[in-house]
């Protein structure tokens, strides 16, 4: 019993210090400036970009970071087609990291094009990712009217899941 205090205590102070040593890491981004992020997306005709700038004002905002040959993206990208009428007053940008090809394979195969409130490009400098700290694809970041960060999620979520987090902070 007198040997175990002493291994107790070591456990315990390396608990403290581990605990006092995360909670001075940095909040990312996304928490410290809870709102559209100024993101900077190169556009599919590989000449413009898609900046936050170009977002409509007063309209809910949806950010989806995708990998185009990721199949829990393509599975998420499936499911909101097959729901799209009720998405139709929401903004949905679409970035990726991933070649320029294949974010056009994607965006053709899911029929993006007949979309007008949705909007894909590359994420050149690779801001997203850390910004939001994403660990899983796809990641869903969902803004309220005003550009007020609602929530996130990782990975596939159900249509109903991401409508009902609208529905609650919709102002």
């Amino acid at each position: 019993m007198k040997k175990l205090i002493p291994v107790l205590l070591l456990l315990s102070s390396n608990l403290a210090f581990a605990q006092q040593a995360s909670s001075s890491e940095p909040k990312p981004g996304y928490l410290e400036v809870p709102s559209i992020p100024p993101f900077n997306l190169l556009k599919l005709d590989s000449t413009t970009h898609l900046t936050r700038d170009d977002l409509k004002k007063n309209r809910l905002t949806m950010i989806i970071f995708f990998s185009p040959t990721c199949d829990h993206c393509k599975h998420q990208t499936r499911d909101i087609m097959e729901s799209i009428d009720r998405f139709k007053d929401i903004q949905i940008v679409m970035a990726s990291y991933q070649p320029m090809s294949d974010i056009k394979e994607f965006y053709d195969d899911f029929h993006l094009s007949e979309h007008p409130n949705i909007k894909v490009g590359k994420d050149e400098k690779f801001f997203l990712p850390p910004f939001y700290r994403i660990r899983n694809l796809p990641f869903i970041a969902l803004y309220s009217k005003k550009g007020d960060l609602i929530t996130t999620f990782e990975g596939n979520q159900k249509v109903d899941t991401i409508l009902n987090a609208f529905a609650r902070k919709s102002n």
